[in-house]
């Protein structure tokens, strides 16, 4: 690694380069590395050059705004375009997740260098969105007759072995617990319904620690049989309680099942007053490092944007605000391309708002109790203040459910005295909505 000057970690964000989600890519287009010679340095993964960047971002699954789709119960709405980004960051947060648990790291879309640019622009104005929409759904015909190209039937035969079909087969079952209709698991209809626990409806703004907790309840009340070996745990006033989780994680153990639930572990959290905080930017850099890292729900003031990496000082994200046309996800062959953005972006990390909710993957309980240590130390390096942004501690929180915050006079004064800083300089309620 020395021929590319680097010594260390922090010699890496001098360079010319991209990371997401713990992979790092040179912008250089000439460094290449020979094929399958993934290499590390202080446990980074070293991918290679803008086309493998490329080809692991388009993989991501992305979930924008939908037009068309079966009308959300309570409401003649059929269309989530101008309210639903963060639900879909969110999705897309989970989706990450997902693909973590039954593809692993290392898995890209075969096909995912074939997607088409979708010209995905962030659209800000109603006007345009709405142009948009329209525009889109005079194209659907077309669109159906050019995405059908990638399908089920046509890519069969061309999978090598059992492994390459089996994970097509899951990567098309995670888009389709997705799926825009009351029957998807994680589609933005069921989402609506938990959501009505929080005092949601559809049409309404969603923040980021509103999301993270329906998310919580869709994952925990979904009986499909490939689900129940992971759980979420959702932070609570920034404090992640280690008994708990592990707890989530050895549900199975009860049901005979000897084998840890993986976990996604949700922390919503604050990076700033009115405006983020500049000097947590090394931090968000951090956490986008690491190998648990599913990303960030966070955004600018009223748009949700999904980040898994940045360059420079410039954070990169997938952005919902682009309304497609409805699919049928309970089609065998249905398209895929729509579900995959080839058009990364950036924004400074400066314009990001200060509400967000960070994501966590750990596989079993070892992989917790590893990753609660790489996180705290991330989070002891970039605190600037007495108290960290959030932590990790022994123990069991006390009992108090969706949506849980210490905010009556009398919980706040059992509290210790370093937590009841933390409480009273956030609040779930204080969240900016997206």
């Amino acid at each position: 690694l020395e021929e590319y000057g680097m010594q260390d970690v922090t010699s890496l964000y001098n360079m010319e380069l991209m990371i997401i989600f713990f992979k790092i890519y040179f912008v250089d287009e000439h460094k290449t590395f020979p094929a399958g010679s993934e290499c590390t340095i202080e446990d980074h993964v070293i991918a290679g050059n803008v086309e493998e960047f490329r080809k692991d971002f388009i993989s991501r699954i992305w979930l924008t705004y939908r037009e068309e789709f079966p009308q959300i119960e309570g409401s003649a709405l059929t269309t989530d375009c101008g309210w639903g980004c963060t639900l879909r960051t969110g999705q897309m947060l989970l989706a990450q997740g997902l693909v973590l648990h039954f593809l692993g790291r290392a898995w890209t879309w075969s096909d995912a260098l074939n997607v088409e640019n979708s010209d995905s622009e962030s659209w800000t104005s109603h006007t345009v969105k709405k142009f948009t929409a329209s525009f889109e759904a005079s194209l659907s015909g077309e669109r159906e007759l050019k995405t059908s190209a990638i399908s089920l039937k046509e890519t069969v035969g061309k999978y090598s072995d059992d492994n390459e079909m089996r994970s097509e087969t899951y990567h098309r079952k995670i888009i389709s617990w997705f799926g825009d209709s009351p029957l998807a698991l994680f589609g933005l209809h069921q989402l609506i319904e938990h959501g009505k626990k929080s005092g949601k409806k559809a049409g309404d703004w969603y923040g980021p620690a509103v999301v993270a907790h329906i998310l919580r309840k869709a994952v925990e009340e979904a009986r499909h049989p490939d689900l129940q070996g992971i759980t979420i745990y959702v932070a609570q006033d920034c404090t992640v309680y280690n008994s708990d989780v592990i707890d989530k994680q050895s549900d199975s153990r009860t049901a005979g099942d000897a084998s840890d639930k993986a976990v996604i572990i949700l922390v919503p959290v604050r990076l700033g007053g009115e405006r983020t905080n500049t000097d947590y930017l090394e931090f968000v850099k951090g956490v986008l490092s690491l190998e648990y890292c599913v990303g960030i729900i966070g955004g600018k003031p009223k748009q949700s944007y999904y980040f898994a990496g940045f360059q420079d000082d410039s954070l990169i994200y997938m952005d919902p605000h682009y309304c497609q046309s409805f699919v049928d996800v309970s089609r065998k062959d249905f398209p895929l391309e729509t579900f995959h953005c080839s058009s990364p972006k950036k924004m400074p990390f400066r314009k990001m708002d200060p509400s967000c909710t960070l994501g966590f993957y750990c596989r079993n309980v070892q992989d917790f109790e590893r990753a609660s240590e790489e996180i705290t130390k991330v989070l002891r390096v970039s605190s600037k203040e007495k108290y960290p942004l959030f932590t990790f501690v022994n123990g069991r929180s006390r009992d108090y459910d969706f949506p849980c915050a210490a905010d009556s006079g009398e919980e706040l004064d059992r509290l210790p005295e370093g937590e009841k800083q933390r409480v009273k300089r956030f609040s779930t309620e204080e969240f900016v909505l997206l």
